[in-house]
């Protein structure tokens, strides 16, 4: 994993796109950032749709690990919560070591075979699972054991802390930045597809724009849905 990056270094300039929808050729692209834990179902679920945003806007996303199992250290937790915590400090450690060994180019295809195993398959969080989605995305299985190794967590607390900087403690996964402007979401079910998924970006825009803009929610009245 890289050193921690700072605000200045997630500023980008923003970019525009034509009425239809369509990425402008020759425009500037727009530079996002993402913070996620791949235990995280909705954070999944938006993680799809800003790839899908990408192929119909002018989109540079940029992905980091945001810890759940840091999030959630020294909580007050139900216990399975707790057990899920607990399992959740496996992935990540391996995300964090096929970062530092490989770049930050392989976090996304990693994600994506670990996302894959958990949300679409239902596969447990296991070291045989780890190992075949590293395998999905070209790298070494033997990183999968580091899953019990902590050398890891301090470059995990430092990517968290990040994204917790830019937003507050009070969020979960995932994190969004555009523009300079962070929020915690959007949290969607099901992952918007095509025009639709640049038309939600294309909000997330105007908000980022609006000076004193912090929350719209309302109460999550379905699960999430994978398709």
């Amino acid at each position: 994993m890289t050193s921690p990056q700072t605000v200045d270094d997630l500023a980008a300039p923003a970019g525009t796109d034509s009425a239809d929808g369509t990425a402008a050729v020759g425009r500037a692209t727009t530079r996002a950032d993402f913070w996620f834990d791949p235990l995280c179902p909705w954070a999944w679920l938006t993680s799809r749709w800003i790839l899908e945003a990408a192929a119909v806007r002018s989109l540079d996303v940029h992905w980091h690990i945001m810890s759940l199992a840091v999030l959630n250290e020294g909580r007050d937790l139900p216990e399975d919560y707790r057990r899920m915590m607990e399992e959740a400090w496996g992935p990540v450690r391996v995300l964090a070591a096929a970062e530092r060994a490989h770049g930050s180019e392989v976090v996304l295809p990693l994600y994506t075979a670990i996302g894959e195993a958990f949300h679409l398959r239902g596969q447990e969080r296991t070291r045989e699972t780890i190992e075949t989605a590293l395998a999905t995305a070209g790298l070494p299985v033997e990183l999968a054991a580091v899953m019990t190794d902590p050398a890891y967590d301090e470059e995990l607390r430092a990517s968290t802390a990040v994204a917790l900087t830019r937003v507050g403690i009070d969020v979960g996964t995932p994190v969004i930045s555009v523009e300079g402007v962070s929020f915690f979401g959007p949290v969607i079910s099901p992952t918007p597809r095509g025009q639709a998924a640049g038309r939600l970006w294309d909000g997330v825009v105007l908000v980022a724009g609006t000076d004193g803009f912090y929350e719209l929610k309302r109460t999550r009245d379905r699960p999430p849905i994978f398709d």
